[in-house]
């Protein structure tokens, strides 16, 4: 007989790194797709700090006898729970140079919510087209938390947000790769001068949604109305 396994999702968003920012995770169902999720907002932190909470929040929301994958795109929060902690906690919460553990309150919590219980870690590359469906789903529900400051989820009869244009979502508050040139059209959408029309229905920086067929325009946050290219902000 199989074991029973929860498979979950976390993320976390920050609008500027440090911007406003979110946390948000997902659970599936036996089907394999979203049955559960939350959402929150942070006010104003990093991308890491977000990143944290999430996993913390979606360990705190868990049966802990219950073997569980967790899937995230964090390169720091993977490497923070699977790599360096045990060393951190050995030194006393402090790195190899001797310097304090950064977000030390988010990581002690965290490894209090992991001693005893079976978590295996999965890391999911981030915004690709036919990537991992629940990694999508929290990172659209950190990205909508970050944007609007308000709790969300299943539980309150939210619905999550739908996928917007390939590429990074709005939620992302990560490196971006210098480049040259214009931004790249989502794969389908027609050009129309500095825009190009929405080959699916999304969600801009400014918290309002977009159409199929409306004109979107390419901002530091992923794609949105162009009236909001233009506004001060990004994710970097």
């Amino acid at each position: 007989m199989k074991e029973a396994k929860i498979i979950a999702a976390c993320d976390g968003a920050s609008k500027g790194n440090p911007g406003p920012a979110a946390w948000a995770w997902v659970v599936a169902g036996a089907d394999g797709a979203v049955d559960r999720w939350e959402a929150g907002p942070l006010g104003r932190a990093t991308n890491n700090v977000a990143e944290l909470t999430a996993l913390l929040k979606l360990l705190e929301s868990l049966d802990p006898s219950v073997p569980t994958e967790v899937r995230m795109d964090s390169q720091y929060a993977m490497k923070a729970v699977t790599t360096w902690l045990p060393g951190w906690r050995r030194k006393g919460w402090r790195t190899s140079a001797g310097t304090p553990v950064a977000n030390k309150d988010l990581v002690v919590r965290i490894d209090e919510l992991l001693t005893g219980r079976r978590v295996d870690f999965v890391h999911t590359p981030a915004h690709q087209v036919d990537g991992d469906p629940l990694n999508d789903a929290a990172d659209r529900a950190a990205g909508e938390a970050a944007l609007t400051q308000r709790a969300a989820g299943s539980a309150a009869g939210s619905a999550l947000p739908p996928p917007g244009p390939p590429g990074p979502a709005a939620g992302a508050g990560r490196e971006r790769t210098p480049g040259r040139g214009r931004a790249a059209r989502p794969p389908g959408a027609r050009s129309s001068g500095g825009s190009v029309k929405a080959r699916f229905p999304g969600r801009c920086r400014c918290g309002a949604p977009y159409a199929k067929g409306e004109p979107i325009t390419k901002n530091p946050d992923g794609w949105g109305h162009p009236a909001c290219a233009s506004v001060a902000g990004g994710t970097g």
